[in-house]
């Protein structure tokens, strides 16, 4: 791009997300700046599992959560929770979430998840590489362990990961203590997912790569767009103070997106699922060598830089309502039964800081939006990532360089497309 007639873009949002697009439509040579209402990383790519699932292939809506719902429901520190309050507001997106487990859409939507995860993990090596952050990513795997389940069940599993592509080894309880000798006995058969990978630090990876960003010419802003005002050239940002001036804009704002996708006139059906985390700090503490999953209790555990993180649950109750910082605490009760000799944890004198909420911005089809706006052609989508923010972060980044540079995109993203629901 001829340095004259370098394009401004502001992407709005610093999440994983959001600082993924900057580096790469900074390296394509547009001028960017990075707009947050906070400081870079400090959403959901801050707290999270630190988990790159790339074998997460599967749509959430499926037929069997009909029948666990409701007892899911009922129980208010259960691994899913409806805030009675909220049900109104999120009974629309729970009727779309349900006609999204039709067999037909099921495929569909997973067929589009499987190839923006496929290669997910090799689109960051060459960014962190460049942010000199290589060493924030491990790729061990990651367990998903079986107390409670049948083999039967279990293999059936095995099975539905094997056929889809996905590389991963049906473990015998021996097989899985040789790989977490810390784990308890009590779990019987494990998925060991071979090529899936994790950071000690998902803040850090965040921060590096806005960072690299910034090293060669991107400017971040602490700044909340109130309004955006469109024309055919130019997109105004209204703040509280100024108005910002950009030739194109990404939005990349997860679950706060809803009410600026709707200024634009795009619907968008994205619920922000509140998921809980709580770390464990260091001394004492068994060692895991990898993110290890429960499919009993439907949470997981991470080794980190500054100890042990459980992570997990859903909490339906937007983005206003208090912490319910139970939720977190229970995660211990859990290690406690899946670790040998954990330390003890005390809920009274435990710092603030340990516990966490995070709003995973969540659509009803598990897809993202990723693409140009149909109506707007200087305004450009990358949002609604659900669970996998982290994991499709740097193939975003790839995809909406490539889709504003006008190339070949790396996969067909007419499955992501803002028109599906519009």
């Amino acid at each position: 791009m001829d340095s004259e007639n370098k394009k401004s873009v502001a992407i709005i949002g610093a999440g994983i997300i959001g600082v993924n697009c900057a580096a790469e439509l900074q390296s394509l040579g547009f001028n960017v700046t990075l707009l947050d209402k906070a400081a870079i990383g400090e959403g959901c790519s801050k707290g999270n599992a630190g988990h790159f699932a790339s074998e997460q292939v599967f749509p959430l809506a499926e037929v069997s959560l009909l029948w666990q719902l409701p007892k899911l429901l009922l129980d208010p520190l259960g691994p899913v929770a409806l805030s009675p309050r909220y049900l109104p507001k999120v009974l629309p997106w729970f009727i779309k979430f349900i006609g999204n487990m039709l067999k037909s859409k099921r495929n569909k939507n997973g067929a589009a998840l499987k190839t923006l995860n496929k290669h997910a993990i090799n689109y960051y090596l060459p960014v962190l590489k460049a942010a000199n952050a290589e060493h924030l990513l491990t790729q061990k795997g990651s367990l998903l362990v079986f107390e409670q389940t049948s083999f039967k069940a279990v293999e059936k599993q095995f099975r539905h990961y094997s056929e889809a592509g996905i590389a991963v080894k049906l473990l015998n309880r021996e097989q899985v203590l040789l790989l977490e000798p810390n784990l308890s006995d009590k779990i019987n058969y494990g998925l060991y997912f071979t090529s899936v990978a994790h950071t000690a630090d998902p803040h850090a990876i965040c921060k590096s790569i806005a960072q690299y960003a910034q090293t060669i010419g991107a400017k971040y802003q602490k700044f909340v767009v109130n309004k955006i005002e469109h024309s055919a050239n130019k997109v105004n940002l209204v703040g509280d103070r100024q108005t910002l001036t950009f030739d194109q804009i990404v939005i990349a704002t997860g679950a706060w997106s809803e009410p600026l996708l709707k200024q634009l006139n795009y619907k968008l059906p994205i619920e922000a699922e509140r998921g809980y985390s709580l770390n464990l700090e260091q001394a004492n503490q068994p060692e895991l060598t990898r993110p290890v999953a429960s499919a009993d209790r439907r949470f997981i555990m991470t080794p980190m830089a500054q100890g042990l993180r459980l992570s997990g649950t859903v909490e339906f109750a937007g983005l206003e309502q208090k912490a319910n910082m139970q939720r977190a605490d229970m995660l211990y009760q859990h290690a406690k039964e899946m670790l040998v000799d954990i330390a003890p944890f005390d809920t009274n004198t435990a710092k603030d800081e340990q516990r966490w909420l995070g709003f995973r911005p969540s659509l009803p089809d598990s897809l993202p939006v990723i693409g140009q706006a149909p109506n707007h052609l200087n305004i450009f989508f990358a949002l609604g990532h659900q669970h996998l923010g982290l994991t499709q972060g740097a193939i975003t980044g790839k995809l909406i360089g490539q889709i504003m540079t006008k190339q070949k995109t790396a996969i067909d993203i007419s499955p992501f497309c803002i028109s599906r629901f519009n």
